[in-house]
């Protein structure tokens, strides 16, 4: 392809809605008609095309099943353009830009998420600059590849990879942080990309999409005076596969006894509990305190710098595509797509 094209996917959000004039309520646009909105897209060189999905969906209501939708959207596209960007609510930006990461196996083409905190016809709104930013950056090339190829979010003026955030404000227009990876771009007057942070395809593989996910997982936060009975209730829910503890500091959890018991009996029967901190910054170090010690004995894994959304994600991938507890506890502690330092 002599010019580079991007795929636009529109999937719900914010971004896409618009104020009805009688109700004053927000709805969903005709999003083939984003050029009335976003007119700066015509100078634009790149072919652009817009794939919208017939049902927008608030990002509150995404699922694996959507998940499944997006990336078999750009499995069929695939060859056909250089490049794809994501429109989608932010609310839930984090966690399906986790899960495409690990469902799009040999990616070698950036797929960069974005949306916005106020609907595109605000007049002050900041979803043009995300959109066309966004855009550009999926366009980017040198040297005949491109220049970010792996699963993003693009936000106000930073790209992230996508596994590595957390929507951490509701009100700012930098709703999203990557605590414990640097940014892979920052939009200026130009564009500059971080290129020592940006993942390198190891292969020229085909494209290979995973789309199937196991829900059988939960979350836990532990605090202070936990219920071990009530723990012990949620170990042993009919038909729970796998858990994710956010734990206190670098991995500590209470040394009782009972609290501990509760765990291994649960891990004995073939649970898997991964171990992430409830600290944005930092990684879980479960050999430093003894009351981390006491928690690996019980046979947890260490989820290490991982975010929240990037863990839940990950072992439902793997739930969903490998048999053997000890191959998903091994690969729980592998980076796969740059998810953990």
């Amino acid at each position: 392809m002599d010019t580079s094209s991007v795929l636009v996917i529109y999937t719900g959000g914010t971004i896409g809605m618009k104020q009805n004039a009688k109700t004053k309520t927000l709805v969903p646009f005709d999003f083939s008609e984003i050029e009335k909105e976003v007119p700066e897209l015509k100078k634009f060189k790149y072919k652009l095309d817009i794939h919208s999905f017939k049902n927008p969906i608030d990002s509150s209501n995404i699922d694996p099943s959507f998940w499944s939708n997006i990336a078999t959207v750009i499995k069929n596209n695939y060859d056909l353009y250089n490049g794809f960007v994501i429109l989608h609510g932010t609310d839930t930006m984090s966690y399906s830009a986790s899960a495409l990461s690990f469902m799009l196996e040999n990616l070698n083409k950036p797929v960069i998420f974005t949306g916005s905190q106020l609907p595109i016809d605000s007049v002050r709104n900041d979803g043009k600059e995300n959109i066309l930013s966004a855009i550009e950056i999926a366009a980017s090339q040198q040297n005949g590849k491109p220049k970010v190829p792996e699963v993003c979010i693009f936000f106000e003026n930073k790209l992230f990879r996508g596994n590595r955030t957390t929507k951490h404000s509701a009100e700012n227009f930098n709703a999203f942080r990557s605590y414990n990876y640097p940014a892979l771009a920052e939009s200026g007057v130009e564009i500059k990309y971080n290129s020592p942070a940006i993942a390198k395809p190891k292969s020229n593989k085909v494209l290979k999409i995973h789309t199937k996910m196991d829900t059988s997982v939960i979350g836990l936060k532990i605090f202070p005076g936990i219920n071990c009975d009530f723990v012990d209730k949620i170990l042993n829910i009919k038909g729970l596969k796998g858990i994710v503890i956010e734990t206190f500091g670098s991995g500590n959890a209470p040394a009782s006894k009972k609290f501990l018991s509760k765990f291994k009996a649960a891990i004995d029967n073939g649970l898997i509990a991964l171990n992430i901190s409830q600290c944005q910054v930092g990684s879980v170090e479960m050999e430093r305190y003894e009351t981390g010690i006491l928690l690996k004995k019980t046979g947890v894994v260490c989820g290490k710098d991982i975010t929240f959304e990037a863990a839940i994600t990950k072992l439902s991938f793997l739930l969903a595509n490998n048999k053997a507890v000890t191959v998903i506890k091994e690969k729980l502690q592998k980076s796969l797509r740059g998810e953990i330092s």
